[in-house]
């Protein structure tokens, strides 16, 4: 008799769909089609990488038939060097993707609960269904998390929390303030992991005092990631602060390797080039007013937003309008999935693309 892997399949994948994220200028998978895309679906830095991280690449391009080092010391090290802790505080992630994917298959299981905003980062929702476990979605408040609707959701099965702050697909943040009283105020054996993918955009009054809870020994895992400010979403690598005991556990469960020689390296020569970081920061606040302006200038309504991305409420089929844009060459995220039809998540890009945008997003919402 054949064999059937639906049947074998276990039934936590069973119903969970495939992830699929495509953009309109890849052709059949190929990969990206060169041209004169304007690219502002995937929240990519539009300065690039930093020229320290592609020389680092470079100088050893001719030595990747070597493994890398399995524990990454190095990074490692330098991370917890900037962060006052010691590399015991620190996993290293093939993106901050893979740590969240670590997290809720070491602390979740059939029978247990985590709570999330809704909407939020739909990779959460993917791995506690993954997990056998229940997701719980609370409703953003005036796009924001509502940590005290959350904190009334915890019940005795609550073994997580996500918070992404900023928050994709609201580009919102929450006060350092609130978050330090919903920390302190947990019950114990819940576990807040902070996805802080877009801290680098933060002004440092908003910097919520992440590193302090992990050094107090609070059950919190902060998530960090290369891919946003620092130019390197296409080497996949981000990195995980908590507790020693925690990251004992993901040590555990990660595969073994899994940060690549080059990721590594850029990695390491990207955290000391201020100059990027800096410029990259600059770019971002200048390419954010204008697209404020421009949407009101437009009548169109938007969240304002602490990360390099922009909700826009376009007032009409989003979809629809990122077809129009695509036939363009203009590429833009819709927020369908996320339960704002007429909502599209706009990355901000460098000025010439960000003015292109916009003329062709008023041309599009003018015919229809």
């Amino acid at each position: 008799m054949a064999s059937s892997f639906e049947d074998a399949v276990s039934p936590y994948l069973k119903g969970l769909p495939s992830y699929r994220h495509g953009r309109p200028f890849a052709e059949g998978g190929r990969g990206p089609v060169r041209g004169d895309w304007v690219k502002l679906d995937y929240n990519e830095n539009p300065l690039g990488p930093s020229p320290l991280a592609v020389k680092a690449i470079q100088d050893l391009l001719h030595g990747i038939n070597r493994y890398p080092d399995c524990q990454g010391q190095s990074l490692k090290g330098r991370l917890a060097e900037r962060l006052g802790l010691s590399p015991a505080h620190i996993a290293l992630g093939n993106g901050s993707s893979e740590l969240i994917d670590l997290c809720a298959r070491c602390f979740l299981s059939p029978g247990t609960e985590a709570i999330m905003g809704d909407p939020a980062f739909a990779f959460y929702g993917r791995v506690v269904h993954a997990a056998g476990s229940q997701r719980v979605s609370v409703p953003l408040h005036a796009f924001c998390h509502d940590l005290k609707a959350m904190t009334e959701r915890i019940t005795p099965r609550t073994r997580m929390v996500f918070i992404g702050n900023p928050n994709n697909p609201t580009g919102s943040c929450v006060p350092p303030h609130d978050i330090t009283a919903f920390v302190e105020a947990l019950p114990a054996g819940i576990i807040i992991l902070i996805d802080e993918a877009y801290r680098e955009y933060l002004p440092d009054e908003l910097q919520p005092g992440t590193v302090r809870y992990v050094k107090e020994g609070r059950p919190v895992i902060a998530l960090r990631s290369f891919s946003k400010i620092y130019g390197l979403s296409g080497l996949r690598i981000g990195y995980a602060i908590a507790p020693p005991e925690c990251i004992a556990l993901l040590d555990k469960a990660r595969q073994p390797f899994n940060v690549n020689l080059l990721a590594g390296a850029a990695a390491l020569a990207a955290l000391d080039d201020d100059t990027h970081l800096a410029g990259s920061k600059r770019l971002n606040e200048a390419g954010k007013q204008y697209l404020y302006q421009a949407f009101e200038a437009l009548g169109l309504r938007y969240v304002p937003t602490a990360a390099n991305f922009i909700l826009v409420d376009v007032e009409q089929d989003g979809e629809q309008v990122v077809r129009a844009l695509a036939e363009k060459r203009v590429a833009v995220c819709p927020l369908t999935r996320y339960g704002l039809p007429t909502s599209l998540r706009i990355t901000i890009g460098a000025p010439r693309d960000n003015e292109r945008f916009i003329a062709l997003l008023r041309e599009v919402l003018s015919t229809r």
